[in-house]
């Protein structure tokens, strides 16, 4: 299987052996288990419940005879039962949660609560994540939980495609969304052609969109969400410029300080007013 190949099955959360055989029937056609063994070298012990699991999930249809024979669902198909399956297992994971959601909490707030008792405000400013896929977690859930805006500060924003579909489902809902990455002259030559790309990418996908350019080397990045002036709301992730730091070992910091984030958003539109360039500045 090639690389390519085997990264899309991979999204459909098979094990190696299920994918292995999905590959080959797509490739093969309708075939016996026997034969499918042998052309993919899985086990004949093992064949016969790889086949009955990509059955299960609806990726193949069972063709009754002697002996049987296993017959692929078309690419459509499968991706369109793919996507059913995640969807019932999620709706089935929020039914157990609500199943048990009065006495998880009548078990473990009392515990929050008298363990949080002795915790000072200035203590509960921050926690941190690190950088990558967790900070890129809690950057998608930010969006997810936006109800008016979302403020974007970035060098290239070269994590967009991890959070794209996040970021999509938030300007869909109605979400004003504006970015500020950094001015090209002051990002280092590998990163340019990144972040061209994503502009271009955004700009031309998500008009709805505001960009900016920074005229300035930035402090810090990050993600707000629902800034308030009365201090009372709002969330933030940021991470701080460290150059000599690589960035797998860096850690990125989240609040919900209604006055911290406001301190943030007060910074970008000082930035977004008065030290940035809007894009058509950049295509003279």
């Amino acid at each position: 299987m090639t690389d390519d190949a085997a990264s899309l099955l991979d999204r459909l959360g098979l094990t190696e052996y299920e994918s292995t055989a999905l590959r080959e029937l797509l490739t093969l056609g309708r075939t016996t288990a026997p034969n499918l063994a042998q052309a993919t070298g899985i086990p004949k012990a093992r064949i016969y419940g790889v086949l009955d699991s990509l059955s299960d999930r609806g990726f193949i249809k069972i063709i009754p005879g002697r002996p049987k024979e296993y017959q692929p669902k078309s690419p459509a198909e499968i991706l369109d039962r793919a996507e059913e399956n995640r969807r019932q297992e999620f709706e089935g994971f929020v039914q157990e949660l609500d199943d048990v959601r009065e006495e998880f909490l009548a078990e473990f707030r009392p515990r929050f609560e008298r363990a949080s008792e002795d915790i000072t405000p200035t203590e509960e400013l921050f926690h941190v994540v690190d950088v990558g896929e967790p900070s890129e977690r809690e950057t998608r859930q930010l969006y997810h939980q936006a109800d008016e805006q979302v403020r974007i500060i970035t060098k290239s924003f070269e994590y967009f495609d991890s959070v794209r579909p996040a970021f999509e489902e938030a300007i869909d809902r109605g979400i004003d969304v504006d970015a500020i990455f950094l001015h090209p002259d002051l990002l280092e030559a590998e990163n340019r052609p990144i972040q061209a790309d994503i502009v271009e990418r955004i700009r031309t996908e998500y008009p709805a969109v505001d960009l900016r350019f920074s005229e300035e080397p930035l402090p810090w990045r990050g993600t707000v969400a629902d800034p308030s002036m009365d201090y009372e709301t709002g969330r933030a992730i940021i991470l701080v410029e460290e150059k000599d730091v690589p960035l797998h070992m860096r850690q990125a910091a989240l609040t919900d300080n209604g006055s911290f984030v406001a301190g943030l958003q007060r910074y970008f539109d000082l930035v977004w007013e008065h030290e940035s360039q809007p894009p058509s500045a950049l295509d003279e």
